[in-house]
């Protein structure tokens, strides 16, 4: 009887594996922005969602639009905006030109930051990205999400977790463990931009997680994981702010515990010395994938760099690279690709050399 019952689960199991194994994976493409943002995915619902379109000027949208027709899709069904840097949100009016895009999301209108007036020349240039944005969100249905808030996709669990300088206050299931990681946090100065109002998400199908913060800085980063971690742990890491040492603070990347990290990078922006040293020494992290090899660069104080960055010691073995040319207008351009399963595996294939890693489930 116990080894007809020991049968029964072992078939059990694998017939839900074959089931998994067959279903529709979801696929995600980091598209090459030059150090901005752009991400597509695809459902296995079959429906697309565009985080970012990187900067204006035609490039990075062309690039986008390129992978979207590539992919024999007809439109976008969501379009979201994480913020409202140019780096961001600039090409999406570029993409909507082209494709059409069914919804918009994004944490609101832009707010005052700080005190001081803007240049004028600098308002101008916010002024004129703003009026092209909100006419191409203007043609569709437009969803403002705020904290706690989820983005209807069909079927994946897709959390809003900060926006607009807010943060969620409760754990998501499975989450709120205190955090060791807390102890020896440094607080940074506020930037001046509109990454504190980043909408960050947490990302599922299934058992995969994956966590997209957009540029949302470090004091606020820190926020979301202590003194408890809000958002428990996930299977990929999207660098926050590009790799910068302005976010991916050591309490929220290592309570995150990420298998794989995707580093959204540019040949001469991100992947700042002091974030390249927290991901390798994150627990359990076993590879970094980059969109770009960065070149070795002076540090930028500003930007929190304290050392000169870059370089063949601060970047990935070049089979996990999409990128290699340094010029930013370089016409080869490659994206890195994820494809999720239910039971928390995932593929991560680089299109310039077809090299590609399976991950396999992880034991949670």
């Amino acid at each position: 009887m116990r080894k007809t019952l020991l049968l029964m689960v072992g078939l059990a199991a694998l017939c839900s594996a074959a089931r998994a194994q067959g279903r529709k994976p979801l696929d995600i493409y980091f598209i090459d922005v030059e150090g901005g943002q752009s991400t597509l995915f695809v459902t296995p619902a079959g429906e697309s969602v565009l985080v970012d379109a990187g900067n204006p000027g035609g490039r990075d949208s062309g690039r986008i639009v390129a992978t979207i027709k590539q992919l024999g899709l007809k439109q976008i069904d969501y379009m979201v905006v994480t913020h409202l840097d140019d780096d961001h949100v600039g090409g999406v009016a570029e993409v909507a030109e082209q494709i059409p895009i069914r919804n918009f999301v994004d944490h609101g209108p832009r707010q005052p930051v700080g005190t001081q007036p803007r240049p004028a020349a600098y308002q101008a240039s916010l002024d004129k990205l703003d009026a092209g944005y909100g006419a191409a969100r203007a043609k569709g249905n437009y969803i403002q999400v705020k904290p706690g808030d989820k983005v209807p996709i069909k079927g994946l669990d897709w959390q809003i977790v900060s926006s607009q300088n807010a943060l969620i206050t409760s754990p998501l299931p499975g989450a709120g463990a205190p955090n060791p990681e807390c102890g020896d946090f440094v607080p940074q100065a506020m930037v001046a931009s509109d990454d504190r109002n980043s909408l960050g998400m947490v990302i599922g199908l299934g058992r995969y997680r994956m966590v997209d913060l957009g540029d949302l800085p470090w004091n606020n980063e820190h926020d979301l994981v202590c003194p408890n971690n809000l958002l428990g742990t996930v299977d990929v890491y999207l660098t926050t702010a590009h790799g910068l040492a302005l976010s991916n603070p050591k309490s929220s990347v290592h309570a995150l515990h990420p298998r794989v990290t995707i580093m959204n990078n540019g040949p001469k922006k991100g992947d700042s010395k002091e974030t390249w040293v927290t991901l390798k020494s994150s627990p359990g992290l076993e590879d970094i994938w980059q969109l770009h090899y960065s070149v070795a660069r002076a540090a930028t104080p500003v930007l929190h760099e304290a050392s000169e960055t870059g370089g063949p010691e601060l970047n990935a073995p070049e089979k996990f690279i999409a990128n290699l040319e340094q010029a930013p207008g370089h016409t080869a351009v490659y994206y890195l690709k994820i494809s999720a399963r239910e039971n928390g595996s995932f593929t991560v294939t680089n299109s310039r050399n077809g090299f590609s890693k399976e991950y396999k489930r992880a034991k949670k």
